[in-house]
């Protein structure tokens, strides 16, 4: 893993670990055990919680804040007042009732949102429990995937809801016994929502824990095929193994190779290894189907709220609150090319809101910032093994 103070290993591999390794997005719940909060007026500190220290910092501290457009996280900001997490409720209550009446008098602009926070909230610099402020920004995203209804021609690899007695077997059949016929594959059947033509769509869509599929054989009101949302509804309770580990562990791939992009040619060049490639991760995520309007946003968060493409991240909740305004300063991924050859990094400095959670997301300077969904989502979402400083701001009063 890398950090700001040292060099640190291209992003590649990052996009491989799971999104929702335990249990579907939900309302925000109590943390098992959340540190102290700091309270209204309180500028004196600093606040040690589970797995970081929140530091008392200024505006003048945020490198780039001027220069960002907070209007494109205004909305995302609003969703998370309607659902606050719990032990954060109290604090943002009074904020919130002012966000709304600054909403309610017309869309603020840039430079009205900035001077509202500016009042309202005060900057906090996260650090871990030893005072570090360099941590790790990763990516992540809603895939789009092209699927049947019915399987027919190379759209033969199915994506389940979850089967009967799932709950009754723990853990349940793993991946390369669901694909052989005995009782696995008894299990699932009828339980197929959607066939993909390649077998590492319906990984990815698994490893990432929910997603888009454009169903080629479904007709949408407008004349085009018909898209939905699957999202996660349980796995079969057997541990995750990254592929792309695993083709490093090979020797098969470098560190620096192992991109889904990279994975997919070796999958080309190697198809008679491809089953050995794919049951190399045991675990299996299953499905529930989810209607999805013409303005539908991105998928539900661990908060409940749909995330923002680019203003939204996940985090590790011991460390902030769900539905915290965030100030990230990291730098927007670029694809891998050696150092003597590598172009000058820009920014990436911008307000966002912390509205979900990831198995790997762990630790107090730590985030998993959300892409979106369609083209060139995968790549950025990939490639994106930064170094990243956080500030949360934090209500006044």
């Amino acid at each position: 893993m890398g950090c700001a103070s040292g060099p640190h290993e291209p992003a590649p591999v990052t996009v491989l670990e799971p999104r929702r390794p335990t249990s579907a997005p939900q309302p925000p719940q109590p943390a098992a055990s959340t540190g102290a909060l700091p309270a209204p007026g309180l500028s004196a500190g600093p606040i040690v919680r589970t797995r970081a220290r929140w530091v008392p910092a200024s505006w003048s501290e945020l490198p780039g804040w001027q220069l960002d457009q907070p209007a494109q996280a205004w909305g995302a900001l609003l969703a998370s007042c309607a659902r606050p997490a719990p032990e954060a409720a109290a604090a943002w209550g009074p904020a919130c009732a002012r966000a709304r009446a600054l909403q309610a008098a017309g869309p603020p602009s840039d430079a009205g949102i900035r001077a509202w926070m500016q009042e309202q909230l005060q900057p906090w610099r996260i650090e871990d429990l030893e005072g570090r402020s360099d941590g790790l920004l990763t990516g992540y995203f809603e895939p789009l995937v092209d699927a049947q209804r019915r399987a027919s021609g190379a759209y033969v690899y199915p994506l389940h809801a979850p089967p009967s007695g799932l709950a009754e077997r723990n853990p349940w059949w793993t991946r390369a016994e669901q694909a052989t016929p005995g009782p696995a594959r008894e299990a699932l059947r009828g339980r197929e929502l959607a066939y993909v033509s390649d077998p590492l769509d319906a990984l990815m869509l698994q490893i990432q824990g929910s997603g888009r599929v454009r169903l080629l054989d479904e007709v949408a009101a407008d004349g085009r095929p018909r898209v939905v949302r699957l999202a996660f509804a349980g796995h079969n309770g057997q541990p995750y193994r990254s592929i792309g580990r695993w083709l490093v562990d090979q020797g098969e791939l470098t560190l620096e190779q192992a991109s889904w992009p990279a994975i997919r040619a070796w999958a080309r060049l190697h198809p008679e290894r491809l089953d050995e490639l794919l049951h190399a991760n045991p675990r299996v995520v299953f499905f529930r189907e989810e209607a999805l309007p013409p303005a539908a946003g991105g998928p539900l968060g661990s908060q409940g709220v749909p995330l923002t493409p680019g203003r939204s991240i996940a985090v590790d909740r011991e460390s902030i609150p769900l539905g915290t305004p965030v100030w990230i300063v990291s730098t927007e991924p670029q694809p891998w090319a050696p150092a003597d050859s590598a172009p000058l990094p820009r920014p990436l400095q911008r307000l966002v809101i912390a509205q979900d959670t990831g198995g790997a997301i762990v630790g107090a300077v730590r985030a998993d910032y959300f892409w979106g969904w369609g083209e060139g989502t995968e790549a950025q979402a990939g490639r994106t093994k930064q170094p990243l400083r956080m500030w949360v701001l934090w209500p006044r009063s």
